[in-house]
């Protein structure tokens, strides 16, 4: 041992600095620059869900630094949510995932102002729950199309992006919705008329055209009835990190934000990447087609002709 060095620790903690905020996302400086941080610090983003991706959107944006959050989740976290949702470990089973998420991001930052809805979303609290937020992110169930099209609305209405990505396979797809361009019922060629089915089939099909995934997913595992199928945190992960690079673009105002009629799918297990505009969202001739062959695949599972996916209206979830 050199002279004057410290003595090994012999398992001693060491006593830890006070926290700081500055200190804590100084390496973000050099990609962001120090006005730019002060402004995430003091941004606002409303995530609807805490499971498989709205967990982790939620981590990803604290640690660059988001210094307000507002987070809804009326479920709690299970055994088999711990592939891939941020918050399922085996010391928070059973617990309420809005709570265990802001729990996480105060270790990360305990200065975060988070508001948290452990209550279903709906008609009579969307706007609270929007209230002050600069964007919104969507980590909602894929079933539930509804609650999406009453928050992207309330969104456009309040003048602010809405996003979200969904991992697919061991991929992400995504679309980004800006308040002046083309909204979410019209990309989704939506209305209230549609059965649940359609509705479903209309989100699947316009949130990636594309389908670099589909040779990826053995559709003998999705569970309509149950509201489960596959899916992987590596592709959670994926999904995470465009939503914080979108959400940094919205913010800050850097680089083009590629909304909708955009839409965007990364498959790093085949190493495609895509970006094409859909002109006319779903209502496109060819996206008309895939709708009806998907709805006629699903219905004929539903009726037993084709064994294995079922499908009925089950409580919200998110």
């Amino acid at each position: 041992m050199r002279a004057g060095a410290d003595a090994p620790d012999s398992g001693r903690v060491k006593e830890s600095a006070p926290w700081s905020y500055d200190e804590a996302f100084c390496r973000n400086l050099g990609l962001i620059s120090p006005t730019e941080q002060q402004r995430l610090r003091n941004s606002r983003v409303a995530i609807a869900g805490m499971g498989g991706v709205g967990g982790i959107d939620m981590v990803a944006l604290a640690r660059m630094g988001i210094g307000k959050f507002t987070i809804a989740d009326p479920d709690v976290f299970e055994i088999r949510n711990s592939n891939r949702q941020y918050g399922a470990m085996r010391s928070t089973n059973g617990q309420a995932k809005a709570e265990v998420m802001r729990n996480i991001v105060h270790d990360i930052n305990p200065e975060a102002e988070i508001r948290a809805f452990c209550e279903p979303i709906g008609k009579e609290n969307a706007a609270t729950f929007l209230e002050g937020a600069d964007v919104l992110v969507d980590g909602i169930d894929a079933f539930e199309i509804d609650l999406r099209r009453l928050l992207y609305r309330e969104a456009q209405q309040r003048g602010i992006y809405a996003l979200g990505a969904g991992p697919l396979g061991f991929s992400t797809a995504w679309v980004v919705f800006d308040p002046k361009g083309m909204t979410f019922d019209r990309y989704f060629d939506l209305s209230d008329a549609m059965n649940t089915v359609d509705k479903f089939v209309a989100f699947i099909a316009g949130i990636a055209p594309s389908a670099t995934h589909r040779r990826s997913i053995d559709l003998s595992y999705v569970d309509i009835e149950n509201r489960t199928g596959p899916s992987v945190g590596l592709a959670c992960h994926l999904a995470s990190g465009v939503v914080a690079a979108e959400v940094l673009k919205i913010l800050l105002g850097h680089g083009r934000v590629y909304a909708a009629p955009y839409f965007h799918q990364f498959d790093a297990y085949r190493s495609i990447y895509v970006r094409k505009r859909l002109r006319c969202g779903n209502r496109h001739p060819l996206q008309r087609v895939k709708r009806r062959l998907l709805a006629r695949y699903i219905n004929r599972r539903s009726a037993g002709v084709i064994p294995g996916l079922r499908y009925h209206r089950t409580e919200p979830s998110y």
